[in-house]
């Protein structure tokens, strides 16, 4: 068991060094610009051998945000009160913290890998199948039903509105700590709306649906 550990944190040290090196190349070079088997030959791995790490050239990038596909999910089966109130908690905890994945961030590494992300149409695209499986996860802790996945695909959205709204003002060159405030504000009406048209989903039953 003890050997098994080892070998899973070597392949994630794997993910990491591969996906951060292709990164950099990306936005030194810009990504239609580099190859795959560049990517292969600067780390020093086959390209089949990539491939089975990365079934894509836009997974290299979306690993660095791989981690939080189910977090939407983990915080509603963790959650011992209303399923609203632990989202809403969840995001403005980040918001305090500047998690990058809230968007409100204003570092100059997060701010390129947002403008690279949302600026290569194909990464855009390739983000779609995985707000599908935030969705599908979220859905599910929600319950598995009809009202779950349209719940669960109306708080994914918000989430996502959020987040871009707060990258804008980043990218526009405000500053993180100016706008937080806002950032908080918006948040609060954005989950508020939800809990008064998703009630259910408000209460502490909400989760068992």
């Amino acid at each position: 068991m003890a050997e098994l550990g080892l070998r899973e944190r070597k392949k994630q040290r794997m993910y990491q060094v591969v996906s951060d090196l292709a990164i950099g190349l990306f936005l030194e070079k810009g990504f239609d610009a580099v190859s795959v088997a560049e990517i292969a030959a600067a780390a020093e791995i086959s390209k089949p051998t990539l491939f089975r790490y990365f079934p894509a050239k836009e997974d290299l990038v979306l690993h660095r945000i791989a981690e939080h596909e189910g977090e939407a999910a983990r915080v509603v089966a963790a959650a011992a009160g209303a399923p609203l109130v632990a989202l809403r908690q969840h995001f403005l905890d980040g918001l305090e913290r500047f998690d990058p994945i809230t968007g409100l961030n204003d570092e100059p590494d997060v701010l390129a890998f947002h403008s690279l992300l949302y600026g290569t149409p194909a990464l855009v695209a390739r983000l779609y199948p995985y707000l599908e499986r935030s969705e599908d996860a979220l859905a599910e802790a929600l319950g598995g039903h009809l009202d779950a996945r349209l719940a669960a695909g109306q708080i994914v959205a918000v989430q996502r509105v959020l987040a871009r709204e707060n990258w804008r003002r980043m990218a526009a060159g405000e500053r993180a700590v100016a706008v937080r405030g806002d950032a908080v504000a918006a948040a609060e009406r954005a989950f508020g709306l939800l809990a008064a048209g998703l009630p259910w989903l408000a209460t502490p039953e909400g989760a068992r649906g």
